[in-house]
């Protein structure tokens, strides 16, 4: 008898990474597997053959979704045509809600028997609550990546909801390998992979260490850079106090394990430095429109570290609250041995154990629970 056929679609750069990996995972435990729907590079890798380029729905910000909305209506109508003539045996939509969520909503509408796996949760913990009730209208299960996320499900009356865990536990030996301490103190500075973020967060970062540098002259500074952001990150960088050491992919991790602190914004970036065990000062700053919803947000933190663990560990500075001076003073004591720095690294130690609860291969579990949807299905 063939193996399970499963049709997933992706929206994005990291949910094609997730997507890759759990089509390995699948594989792995079952044979004959097969796969079809919409993915990136990660997914083609593995053998998926995309219904189209997932560059035609990969947009962020307001401008460009509009700019190509006639285009993402029709690749939604297109890809729930194409789940319905395949006959999967279950549907799995990995993050990108806005548009996946549509394409999920359709195929419940027609086939109601089939079921939806949702690889990461929307963010219905902080941002627009009621969208967990109307997912358990065409959800079966979510498959969560962070640890308080089925808690918050349950509470808001969600889908069943599953913790799986965080894919970068899958690289801990890369986090938390021997870190080589020789030379100058490293600081390091992660400004965003967004041009957006670069663009906004630079100009305070660059302040921040003008003042820093004031008190520690021998600092060694560094900045990762993703590849297709590096021409915008050197023009944001040119009014830096210093010129930075720019990072490869190859080289950041090495890096978060030796480096003495870090100034970053908001991100997952700020889980891998907690994971690396690198005490950290955060902050994020929006567009004002952007600014003028935060009343909408109902989350302690914006870091997810802290949200792990369910307390302020890695200090925060929002909007206003992100001023040179502030950030200045919250690494201040970072570089430094005491009892700030050993207070954020205590944390981490917990936020790593909440992170493995699930065990340390996400994608595995995540395989195993397709496939009983799957497998359910075709019985």
């Amino acid at each position: 008898m063939n193996g399970p056929h499963i049709f997933l679609v992706v929206g994005e750069t990291s949910g094609d990474a997730l997507g890759a990996a759990l089509m390995r995972a699948l594989r792995d435990a079952r044979n004959g597997v097969t796969f079809s729907g919409v993915g990136g590079a990660a997914m083609t890798q593995e053998g998926l053959a995309s219904l189209f380029p997932m560059t035609d729905i990969a947009v962020m910000g307001l401008a460009p979704v509009i700019a190509r909305l006639p285009t993402i209506l029709a690749r939604i109508e297109q890809t729930a045509a194409a789940a319905l003539a395949a006959k999967p045996d279950c549907l799995v939509i990995v993050d990108a809600p806005d548009f996946t969520h549509r394409v999920a909503r359709k195929l419940r509408a027609i086939r109601p028997e089939l079921p939806i796996v949702d690889y990461v949760s929307p963010t219905v913990w902080a941002w627009r609550p009621g969208r967990a009730r109307k997912m358990r209208a065409y959800i079966d299960c979510v498959l969560a990546l962070l640890p308080f996320e089925p808690d918050a499900h349950l509470r808001l009356g969600g889908p069943r909801c599953v913790y799986v865990g965080h894919p970068l536990v899958e690289r801990l030996d890369e986090l938390t390998g021997e870190a080589h301490t020789e030379g100058a103190p490293l600081l390091l500075i992660l400004p965003g992979s967004r041009r957006a973020e670069i663009e906004r967060m630079t100009p305070l970062y660059g302040e921040t260490l003008r003042l820093i540098l004031a008190d520690h002259p021998e600092l060694d500074v560094a900045v990762p850079v993703a590849p297709h952001m590096e021409a915008t990150l050197r023009r944001a960088l040119q009014d830096w106090p210093v010129a930075p050491r720019l990072l490869t992919q190859a080289e950041k991790f090495p890096a978060f394990r030796r480096a003495r602190a870090a100034l970053v914004t908001s991100g997952v970036a700020t889980l891998e430095l907690a994971l690396a065990d690198t005490p950290m000062a955060v902050a994020y700053k929006v567009s004002r429109i952007e600014a003028m919803l935060r009343f909408l947000i109902d989350v302690h933190s914006i870091v997810l570290p802290n949200l792990v663990i369910g307390e302020n560990a890695a200090p925060e500075f929002i909007q206003e609250q992100a001023t040179p001076r502030a950030l200045a003073d919250a690494l201040a004591p970072l570089l430094t041995d005491g009892r700030a720095r050993e207070a954020q690294r205590d944390a981490f130690r917990r936020v790593r154990e909440r992170l493995l609860e699930a065990g340390g291969d996400p994608s595995a579990r995540a395989a195993q629970i397709v496939l009983e949807y799957a497998e359910n299905r075709r019985r």
